[in-house]
């Protein structure tokens, strides 16, 4: 994608992002949290989950299955 197709938009047409976590089970929005809570999430570490690597290894469901 090109940047003439990027959209741009004023500060009046901007609105804000509610950001929902997941705690004690269920979901809330961040903006709900008292201050201590609201520094404990800014301190978080997010991470991406990389798929498992193929080993060509029969991993213990696999010699199940194959028995």
């Amino acid at each position: 994608m090109s940047n003439s197709n990027a959209i741009t938009l004023c500060n009046e047409e901007r609105q804000r992002c509610e950001v929902w976590t997941r705690v004690m089970g269920y979901h809330r929005p961040v903006t709900s949290f008292n201050p201590g809570k609201r520094s404990e999430h800014t301190e978080r570490r997010h991470f991406v989950e990389r798929p498992a690597a193929n080993t060509g290894q029969a991993g213990a469901c696999d010699s199940a299955s194959a028995a």
